[in-house]
């Protein structure tokens, strides 16, 4: 179980640890502008989103054929490699190829997750699994904060540190690590079941959900504003730090935490399942508005919690389409909601970013670094919308 969940901290630390030194590691590499290397960061997220999308359903089916411990102890030997790759990266071309490698090697979350169910007795799966989403939640905590404080020191070291901490985990997995799936449950690897959009031609049988899915996916496109540009974004308008950068990303990780853990339960209770989802999607409406316009470091800080506060509608909307199918579709409509956020993950940050450089570019008119912000809220409105008249 410690093997797993640290395969899965080091992985969420990986992809944390990156956002903050972005667009300093981006000028390092000779792109001219935070303008330009707001662009340029989109491509990269892009491209690890992509992978992560194509290689999770087939990394999965390698290890139903050839365990579990083989699959994680590679991928995390290819996440060392590409940590080095990437923190001696002299131009875009080799950073770009070595996303793709990380966007590969970590997909192997959802191969740690088949380890974690093959430990666990089935009466414990549901509070193990549950361990995963939070070890995921705090690996986003840390890896920001790693990030900008280390990347203040020097841009490259984040790298070289998250390589360190790879190499630990793998050493720790390949001397005392055993396999946990016997030879008597493997089954051959069927590519027609490792079809990445498998899971969105099931809404065919489920037309309850296509309107749901809709807004989730223009939920989800919205929501990964925060990723794609806050970085940029604080450069650019607020003249930030790496270690600013990553303390505000850390911050509202854990607010995100605080809402969902503490918060949810009696908001439920009061306001149910319906008007929790449009308070929520309401209070992101308005958080993103006033992004868009701020323009000191304090109108931030005042806006976070408002931002952490939104995070309650996700949840609720999950438990809200779980009671619109059977118990036997449970696990399907998960791998619905996981194939429309790695469609989103795909498909935002390239469109958040080019937003961010067309209004922050040279001659820019109107120069509005709040840009996407502005259009993560209007993408929302259209999503509360569709939800009011599906919930009606």
């Amino acid at each position: 179980m410690g093997f797993a969940l640290t395969t899965i901290l080091v992985d969420a630390i990986g992809v944390g640890i990156i956002f903050p030194i972005m667009p300093d590691l981006l000028l390092d590499l000779h792109i001219e502008t935070v303008s330009d290397a707001a662009y340029y960061g989109g491509l990269l997220m892009m491209s690890y989103a992509l992978m992560q999308f194509i290689f999770s359903p087939v990394i999965g089916g390698v290890s139903d054929r050839f365990g579990r411990r083989p699959v994680l102890l590679l991928a995390i030997g290819a996440m060392v490699v590409d940590y080095l790759i990437m923190g001696f990266a002299g131009s875009y071309l080799v950073l770009f190829l070595g996303r793709v490698m990380a966007g590969i090697a970590g997909a192997t979350v959802a191969t740690a997750s088949a380890y974690i169910a093959d430990i666990s007795p089935r009466a414990d799966r549901s509070r193990n699994f549950g361990l995963i989403g939070a070890t995921y939640g705090v690996g986003f905590i840390i890896g920001p904060i790693l990030g900008g404080v280390i990347g203040d020191m020097g841009i490259r070291f984040p790298f070289f540190v998250a390589a360190a901490l790879s190499v630990l985990n793998l050493g720790f997995g390949w001397w005392f690590v055993p396999e946990s799936l016997s030879q008597d449950k493997r089954r051959a690897l069927d590519w027609r079941r490792a079809n990445p959009f498998g899971a969105l031609m099931r809404l065919r049988d489920h037309p309850e959900l296509r309107n749901i899915s809709m807004a989730l996916f223009l939920l989800m496109f919205a929501g990964h504003v925060y990723p794609s540009v806050w970085s940029y974004f604080g450069k650019e308008v607020l003249g930030w730090r790496n270690a600013t950068i990553g303390l505000t990303l850390a911050l509202f990780g854990a607010g995100a935490v605080i809402s969902q853990a503490v918060l949810l339960k009696p908001i439920l209770r009061v306001l149910g399942e319906r008007r929790t989802i449009l308070a929520g999607n309401s209070v992101f409406m308005v958080t993103m508005v006033g992004l868009a316009f701020v323009t000191q470091s304090w109108m931030v800080f005042a806006l976070l919690p408002l931002a952490a506060l939104a995070e309650i509608a996700g949840p609720a909307l999950g438990g809200y389409s779980a009671n619109l199918v059977r118990d036997d579709e449970q696990g399907e409509l998960q791998g619905l909601f996981a194939s429309i956020e790695a469609i989103s993950a795909i498909v935002s940050p390239a469109v958040m970013t080019a937003l961010f450089a067309v209004f922050t570019s040279g001659g820019a008119w109107p120069y509005f670094p709040g840009a996407p912000f502005l259009m993560a809220a209007l993408i929302v409105l259209v999503a509360v919308l569709i939800l009011r008249r599906s919930m009606a």
